[in-house]
Order: structure tokens, then sequence, then C-alpha cells
């Protein structure tokens, strides 16, 4: 089963059980995808699909830490249920110790040595990592390894 006729089984079955939150998140997931298939003329692969998840969760997470910012604790806490809700939807997410320990080898195969080496290591570990890991998280700790040298041995 593809990951498109899981989420088209899941709206299904939201429908069936009347949740709510769980299907208007679908309809939105199912929405933003179909407007990529129009928009390439052709069926999404696994990684275009899990792209478009991932872009859904970083809009979700933007969204809770403005709703929380702005006192609407309700609007926030809908939110970060539908991003829950999203990760479902992706490979399981590696920890920020895994990023970490992937990235010290991304690091050391490509022999990057500061902040001027970032773009290559990104682009080396979001390819290596993609739909297993947010790419702000991934971003944060490069930033750490790479602007401190000293901590890769």
């Amino acid at each position: 089963m593809t990951l498109q006729e899981k989420i088209a089984e899941d709206l299904k079955q939201a429908m069936k059980s009347k949740d709510s939150l769980r299907l208007s998140c679908l309809r939105m997931l199912r929405t933003a995808l179909k407007n990529l298939q129009v928009e390439k003329g052709r069926e999404l692969n696994q990684e275009e699909v899990q792209s478009v998840i991932s872009s859904m969760i970083r809009k979700g997470k933007q969204a809770v830490q403005e709703f929380t910012d702005g006192g609407r604790p309700d609007l926030a806490a809908k939110e970060a249920q539908e991003v829950r809700i999203l990760y479902e939807y992706l490979p399981q997410q590696l920890t920020p110790e895994q990023i970490e320990t992937n990235l010290r080898q991304i690091i050391a195969d490509l022999s990057a040595g500061g902040p001027k080496d970032m773009g290559r290591v990104m682009k080396a570990a979001m390819a290596k990592m993609a739909g297993q890991a947010q790419g702000k998280e991934v971003s944060d700790i490069a930033k750490k390894l790479l602007s401190n040298p000293s901590a890769e041995a």
C-alpha cells in the first residue's frame, strides 16, 4: 500500500468514526498532494509525498509557535494535534543524537572544516536523512558542529 493509499484509507476511517480533527487534517493533506500532482502533471512518488507532509509539519510547528506567542493556547493545541497526526505518515523520525551521529560522519566524509561548508554538509545530510528529520533540526545541529570544529573528534 502506497502512502497516498494509506492516507485515503485513513480518511475513510476518520469519516466513519466521525473524527473531525483527523478528517480535516487528512483532507488538507490530500488537497496539498493533489495540488502538487496537478502542478507536476503526473503521479507523485514516495519522496514527493513525504516532502509535502514534512512541509505541512514545518508550517504546523510555526503556527503552534505563533499561536502560543499570540496567547491562543486553544489554537496552538489544535495545530499540535494536527502535527502529531501528520507525523504518523512519515518514517520513524531520528533523535537529535542520531542526527548528530549522522552529521559527524558526513562532515568527516566531506572533510568539512567550518561554517563555509554548511551547504555541502546540508545537501548530503538531507539526501541521507530525507523524511527522517526536519531540515531545521538538522541545520541547527550542523551549525553547532561546524562552528565548533574541535567538537568533531
